[in-house]
C-alpha cells in the first residue's frame, strides 16, 4: 500500500513539473495527463480514493484546456467514483460537472446515466428533494434518447420519493401513467397491479375514502384484470377498513397479506403512515365519547 502510495505521489509530481515548465502547448498537457492517470491508479491500488479523486479532477481541467470535453467528462466521472468512498459531496460535484460537458457534446444519454448516478447520491444522503431533481432531469434525458424503459425507471424512484416526503398527488399521477403505458406492452404489462398498488397506497395515505373508492373505479376500467389479484382485494379491504375507522381490520387485512407477499419497506412506511391516521382519528373519537 505505503508503496504504491509514494509511486503515486511521484507520479503527480513530475506532472505539475511539466505543467509548471516550457514545452509545445499539446505534448506539455498530454504529457502531465500520462502521469497524472499513472497517479490516479496508483492512488486507486493505495485505496487513497481522496487523492486518486483529486488526481482524477487535476487530470480532467487538463483535458479542458485541451478542448477534450468528453475526456474531461470520464476524467470527472472516474473522480466521481473514487469520491464516492469518502465524500458524497465531492463526488456529486464531479458528477455534475461531467454531466454539462455530456450535454454539451450531445451525449444524452450517458448524460441521463450520471444524473441518474446523482440522485442515488443524494438519496443514500437523505436529501430527497435534490435526488428527485435529478432522477427527473436523468428520466426527461432518456425519454430524449427513447429509452424508455430507463425513464420509467427514474420516474419510479421520483413517485417513491415524493410519497416519503407526503407528496401523494405527485406520487399517484406519475404511478397511474407508468400503468397506462406499460398496460399496451407485451412485457410490461405484468407490472401494471404493482404500478396500481403503488397508486392506491399513496390514495390511502390521503385519507379520502371517496378519492380511494373513486381510483380503484378508474384502475378497473384501466385494467380488467386488476379486479382479479390480491393487489386489488388488499386496497378494497384498506378502503372498507378506513372507511369503518377500524384499526384492528386494517392490521389484519395487512398482515394477511404480508403472509403471502412480503411487503417491501417503502410499502410498509405508507401503510403505517395511514394506519397511525386511522388510529388518531378512532382515538380522536374515543376522546368525545
Amino acid at each position: 500500500m505505503a508503496d504504491h502510495l509514494a509511486k503515486g505521489e511521484e507520479f503527480e509530481k513530475k506532472a505539475e513539473k511539466k505543467l509548471a515548465g516550457w514545452g509545445l502547448f499539446g505534448s506539455k498537457y498530454e504529457d502531465a495527463a500520462e502521469l497524472l492517470d499513472r497517479a490516479a491508479n496508483s492512488y486507486k491500488l493505495a485505496k487513497s480514493w481522496d487523492k486518486a479523486g483529486t488526481a482524477y479532477t487535476k487530470l480532467a481541467n487538463i483535458h479542458i484546456k485541451l478542448d477534450s470535453k468528453h475526456e474531461a467528462a470520464s476524467a470527472f466521472v472516474d473522480a466521481a467514483n473514487c469520491y464516492k468512498k469518502v465524500s458524497s459531496q465531492d463526488a456529486a460535484r464531479c458528477l455534475d460537472q461531467a454531466v454539462n460537458f455530456l450535454l454539451e457534446i450531445g451525449r444524452l444519454n450517458m448524460a441521463a446515466k450520471h444524473c441518474k448516478d446523482l440522485g442515488e447520491v443524494y438519496e443514500a444522503e437523505q436529501n430527497f428533494e435534490k435526488a428527485i431533481d435529478f432522477y427527473e432531469r436523468a428520466a426527461d434525458l432518456y425519454q430524449s434518447e427513447e429509452s424508455t424503459t430507463s425513464a420509467n425507471q427514474c420516474k419510479q424512484k421520483v413517485a417513491e420519493l415524493s410519497a416519503q416526503l407526503e407528496q401523494y398527488p405527485k406520487a399517484i399521477e406519475i404511478y397511474e401513467a407508468i400503468a397506462r403505458h406499460s398496460l399496451n406492452n407485451n412485457l410490461l404489462k405484468y407490472s401494471v397491479k404493482g404500478y396500481l398498488l403503488n397508486a392506491g397506497l399513496c390514495q390511502l395515505c390521503r385519507g379520502d375514502v371517496v378519492a380511494i373508492t373513486n381510483a380503484l373505479e378508474r384502475y378497473q376500467d384501466l385494467d380488467p384484470t386488476f379486479s382479479g389479484t390480491r393487489e386489488f382485494k388488499l386496497l378494497t379491504d384498506l378502503a372498507a377498513a378506513v372507511d369503518e375507522e377500524d384499526v384492528g381490520k386494517f392490521t389484519a387485512v395487512v398482515a394477511e397479506f404480508d403472509s403471502m407477499t412480503r411487503l417491501d419497506p417503502w410499502k410498509t412506511t405508507l401503510l403505517l403512515r395511514a394506519k397511525n391516521e386511522l388510529k388518531a382519528k378512532e382515538d380522536a373519537e374515543d376522546d368525545l365519547t
